[in-house]
């Protein structure tokens, strides 16, 4: 109840005597005494129009101070002090340092008080990092940019050279029109800079040199002056050039040197001073208004002194600045960048003729309007419009070693080329490139030979189109893909498309993809290739082994095969010796035939397995006659299956494709078993990075991508890759020539090699005409047969396959084995025949010694006799004698003790002959008769005996 009686009472005192508006002061730092007035006044009209209830503006104004010191004291003591919302601040009558706005802006920046510049166009102060809360109701020099942008497009301009001073306005200036450039996918064919030690006649002699004849000149007074007489000495300031300028190079010093027919611009009201001190009034007063409608509106600080806190409402007070728009200004439309910099300004188009500033157009702020009624007369005296480039027959350009199209060699010792012929006899043309040396430490640029497809193609599109030309090889050694640059969102062209659109080349003589990304920024003629892409592997050649012509059958087989020879064999004996007609005899004379023995069945049976013919052991019997010819029809079958698959694995293997194309599953499914990879920042980089549905692929190559494409090839032939993703045209040459790599599946991503240009190039469309010529004329066929076409691995593949040692050596070995076979089983047969003849002779030896000994006992039985017969004249017998007859009788005589010895000492006596026979040289053995002993009537055995 008590709050409502409150709001009552205080609206009944403000309807009785009128509630007070705010006061809010404004101050404004002024180049003269006079302008001070116009602020009151301006101030005094924007209360009329903002805020008459909820605040009036107060006007605090002084002038620039001598120094800069006094300037910030000024500021505190008259304005901050006063607390102010937002100081004003012009430009001093002379540009001298001590008298720029910087004070203003550092001391009230660092109360976060807003200050609006009204005649200051340094590009310094829209660097908010050191103007922190500065805006001006004029744009800094550099926006200069956007109206010579806008002449070229006007003029169709596209080659031009950008001369700027080496300090903060001159790299402004160059940012701002390079930015521009780059949307329009262009850029400046030079850009030079020069400070005051800079020989100016060199720096345009450089500028002379080059097609464009487009100057755009960025520098202060003095510096544009001096260039002007330089270009004047140098004849660059007559028929066929443009000068471009802005306001600084056609003021003062400068426009008296200044050439005829220059064109430069100036500010409408750019030194306007009152009508800029009437359009900031209007815009702080219309963002007061809005900025008092928001809540938490705090006061701004009073004094320096003892203060250091800043305004907390500063900082918004500037964005509700930044963002207001006054379009009925005085000068013009009024809104601000997000540097606070003055946008859609508008510029007089001048043009210097017999020494005076002639209008011709004007810039409104987004285009270019021309004075049709007033014609521009250009440098020379001109009237027609000039092209804006002079074509130049002096080109310069850069190519890579890629074979076969682009060969790189070392010269000889006194600078030239060694004389070479293709494989046809012809002449290989030649030139020096110079580049850098990938043999010597440090890569040194030095001369080198450049010769293959390419280069014999520029020769002829020299000839044709009558230039002259100097070739270098990239730098880096790539073709050209954007990067980053310092991990930032701005990204640059590398390899030779870098050098192209950096001005360092005029044109790319490459095998150089052509691709979207690229045609964006350069100019492609009519392909001299077309190709695709493709997937290099390593040949997998059949390692030979020992074992290599039992590969036609399985091991399983050939077990059989040797079993049903074994088992054929023992079929053959059993039928042919338990059949009645398994022996027979030819004639009723001659003995009956033995039947057929199991080694003799045996040797028949791999005598008809391995058709060696079969002389002896032949079945007798029909029943295994009958069994011998169907074993005969099993072997035909089994020698003729095995002649024709070793010839399929011997003769006709052929290794199989690796992989099948780019849809291979070891492809579209990566793992590290399998490494494929292309070349880094290359146009096949760029289409796998580009395709959604290779993006697993681009992840797995993109670990595993090589620097050039010759050593990702090496790596293929070493075995560190496993598939080499790339140019058809490259692969399939070097898979021709290197004859253990091979290409694999469909090509895929099919495009062609271009030769690059500008997009200004004066000679794009000659090159593609003359390129078309070329096809048309058979010459592109020519060059296709003479460096891509020469195969001698096809041709290698194509010729009858034959059987190299590797295959057969285990053949070879067989035999060699069956050989030694032979060698170890004679020794063992000769040991086994000495051993088997010595126990045959020791047996003989035996049997001769018993019957000398038998013989012996029969001699002295028959004395025996006698003695018996005559018994009278004999007294007795010894009873040994009798005994013996007993037991001989009886069958249990003893031997006499003294025949023993006597049959001892015969054996031992032949023993010991027969060991002396042996070993003297002497074979001979004692002689037998036919039954196999002894033949005692020979004298040698009978003295032995």
């Amino acid at each position: 109840m008590r709050l409502f009686l409150l709001a009552v009472f205080f609206s009944c005192s403000c309807v009785r005597g009128g509630c007070e508006p705010k006061i809010v002061n404004i101050g404004a730092v002024l180049s003269q005494k006079r302008y001070e007035q116009v602020f009151k006044d301006a101030v005094t009209q924007a209360n009329q129009i903002y805020g008459r209830e909820k605040f009036k503006l107060t006007a605090i104004s002084v002038t620039h101070k001598p120094n800069a010191i006094q300037m910030a004291l000024s500021v505190c003591e008259d304005l901050i002090s006063s607390q102010v919302y937002a100081i004003l601040v012009s430009h001093p009558p002379q540009s001298n340092d001590h008298l720029t706005p910087t004070p203003v802006s550092y001391t009230a920046g660092f109360y976060r008080i807003p200050v609006v510049g009204l005649t200051t166009r340094m590009s310094i102060y829209s660097d908010k990092s050191i103007h922190l809360s500065f805006l001006r109701t004029v744009p800094p020099y550099s926006h200069q940019a956007h109206v010579w942008f806008d002449m070229m497009r006007e003029f169709h301009w596209n080659h031009i050279i950008l001369i700027v001073s080496d300090d903060h306005e001159g790299r402004a200036a160059q940012k701002r029109l390079e930015t521009l450039l780059e949307e329009r996918e262009t850029k400046a064919e030079k850009v030079l800079q020069f400070n005051q030690e800079t020989n100016l006649t060199a720096l345009l002699l450089e500028a002379k040199e080059l097609e464009a004849r487009v100057i755009i000149l960025s520098a202060s007074e003095e510096d544009a002056a001096s260039v002007y007489k330089a270009a004047g000495f140098l004849n660059m300031t007559g028929s066929g050039y443009v000068w471009l300028v802005g306001e600084r190079e056609m003021s003062g010093k400068a426009l008296s040197a200044a050439p005829d027919g220059l064109i430069g611009l100036q500010l409408i009201n750019g030194k306007n001073e009152s009508a800029h001190i009437n359009d900031a009034v209007a815009v702080v007063a219309q963002s007061i208004q809005e900025l008092f409608e928001k809540e938490n509106i705090t006061e701004p600080p009073r004094g320096c002194v003892g203060n250091t806190n800043i305004w907390k409402t500063g900082p918004l007070f500037k964005r509700v600045l930044m963002s207001s728009k006054y379009p009925e200004g005085l000068t013009g439309r009024v809104e601000f960048n997000d540097d606070g910099d003055r946008k859609y300004a508008h510029y007089s188009i001048l043009n210097y003729q017999r020494a005076k500033l002639i209008q011709v157009g004007i810039y409104n702020g987004t285009q270019v309007v021309l004075n049709k009624q007033r014609k521009i007369i250009w440098p020379g005296g001109q009237t027609e419009t000039p092209r804006g480039f002079q074509m130049s027959t002096r080109l310069k350009i850069v190519t890579i070693h890629q074979e076969p199209f682009v060969y790189v060699k070392p010269t000889m010792l006194d600078g030239t080329c060694k004389e070479e012929f293709t494989p046809n006899g012809v002449l290989i043309k030649k030139v020096i490139c110079t580049g850098p040396n990938e043999t010597i430490p440090g890569r040194p640029i030095v001369p080198q030979c450049c010769y293959g497809f390419c280069i014999d193609l520029l020769i002829k599109l020299a000839m044709t189109m009558n230039f002259t030309y100097e070739v270098h090889l990239v730098a880096d050694g790539k073709f050209g893909t954007q990067e980053r640059v310092n991990n930032s969102n701005k990204k640059e062209w590398n390899g030779m498309m870098g050098e192209l659109l950096g001005g360092l080349a005029d044109m790319i003589v490459a095998p150089l993809t052509i691709n979207n990304e690229r045609a964006q920024y350069i100019e492609f003629s009519k392909p001299f290739k077309y190709q695709g892409l493709t997937i290099l592997v390593k040949k997998e050649i059949p390692r030979s082994t020992l074992d290599s012509f039992m590969q036609p059958f399985q091991s399983t087989l050939w077990l059989l095969v040797g079993l049903s020879v074994h088992v054929v064999a023992v079929m053959l004996y059993l039928l042919d010796r338990f059949s009645p007609f398994g022996r027979f005899k030819v004639n009723s004379e001659e003995e009956e035939e033995d039947a057929l023995t199991l080694s003799s069945a045996m040797w028949f049976s791999w005598g008809v397995l391995l058709n060696s013919g079969i002389g002896e052991g032949a079945p007798r019997s029909f029943s295994a006659r009958i069994l011998g010819m169907v074993w005969a029809g099993f072997a035909m079958i089994i020698v003729a299956s095995y002649t024709a698959n070793l010839a399929a694995f011997l003769v006709l293997d052929r290794p199989e494709e690796r992989i099948t194309g780019i849809n291979d599953p070891r492809l579209r499914n990566p793992s590290d078993k399998f490494i494929y990879a292309t070349v880094k920042q290359s146009s096949v980089d760029i289409y796998f990075r580009r395709q959604v549905e290779l993006s697993t692929m681009y992840r797995h190559m993109e670990k595993h991508n090589y620097e050039s494409a010759a050593e990702a090839i090496q790596a293929v032939r070493d075995n560190k890759l496993h598939a080499f993703i790339w140019d058809s045209a490259v692969l399939e040459f070097e898979a021709s020539q290197k004859c253990d790599l091979v290409t694999t599946g469909e090509l895929f991503f099919r495009s062609g090699f271009g030769i690059g240009m500008r997009k200004d190039s004066p000679w794009k469309q000659n090159v593609s005409l003359a390129i078309l010529s070329s096809h048309e004329n058979g010459f592109m066929e020519d060059l296709d047969k003479t460096w891509v076409r020469y195969q001698e691995c096809d041709s290698r593949s194509n010729a009858p396959a034959t059987l190299t040692f590797e295959n057969m050596a285990g053949v070879f070995m067989l035999v060699a084995g069956g050989i030694a076979a032979g060698i170890f089983l004679i020794f063992i047969e000769i040991a086994y025949k000495r051993h088997k003849d010595a126990r045959k002779k020791q047996m003989q030896l035996a049997f001769a010694a018993v019957n000398v000994w038998r013989k012996n006992l029969q001699d002295n039985k028959e004395p025996s006799g006698s003695q018996v017969v005559g018994a009278a004249a004999t007294p007795s017998l010894p009873s040994s004698s009798v005994e013996t007859q007993d037991d001989r009788k009886s069958g249990r005589a003893e031997a006499d003790p003294k025949k023993k010895a006597s049959f001892r000492s015969i054996s031992t006596s032949l023993a010991s002959s027969i060991k002396r026979r042996r070993a003297s040289k002497d074979t001979q053995y004692p002689p037998t008769d036919i039954t196999g002993q002894l033949n005692l009537s020979d004298p040698s055995v009978s003295t032995v005996v």
